[in-house]
């Protein structure tokens, strides 16, 4: 079996944007160190954040490496294709590699427009409109922040003349 079919050998990145919100990261780290890790399948996973925060792709790679990973897959935590997946994460993982003679990489598509994403926008709805009525706590996104209420379109106030 070739290193590029070896689980053993290949190292996973989760890259998210990052920012300037500590808890935002945090959200991140760990799912990737929980869920995303146990269900990927790979022993080698590593979150990330593109700039604003640690750890960053650089130090996630080096890491992946020090793990024993021969392959790098960087899959960002994005929606859609832009700037950051076709050019900013490329430019960052080229760096990040320049490091590592005779260790690959790839940067995987975003989500973009797969088929799971509309189970995900449905139950992310589901679950909501069942925490307004009452049914369930907030969610892990809203926890502890009150964000997720039900609200009413107040009339916006003419600016005065």
């Amino acid at each position: 079996m070739s290193d590029s079919q070896n689980n053993d050998h290949i190292g996973v990145i989760v890259v998210d944007h990052g920012s300037r919100r500590a808890e935002s990261n945090e959200m991140l780290e760990e799912l990737t160190r929980t869920s995303i890790s146990a269900r990927l399948g790979y022993d080698i996973v590593e979150p990330a954040h593109m700039e604003l925060a640690e750890p960053s792709i650089s130090t996630a790679f080096d890491r992946c490496v020090e793990r024993g990973a021969t392959m790098v897959v960087i899959q960002p935590y994005f929606l859609l294709p832009g700037k950051h997946w076709n050019q900013d994460i490329p430019e960052l993982a080229a760096e990040a590699a320049s490091r590592h003679p005779g260790v690959s990489y790839l940067v995987a598509a975003p989500f973009g427009v797969h088929p799971l994403m509309a189970d995900v926008v449905s139950a992310r709805v589901e679950y909501c409109l069942a925490h307004i009525r009452g049914e369930v706590p907030e969610c892990e996104a809203c926890a502890g922040t009150g964000a997720c209420r039900l609200r009413t379109g107040e009339p916006v106030e003419a600016a005065a003349s």
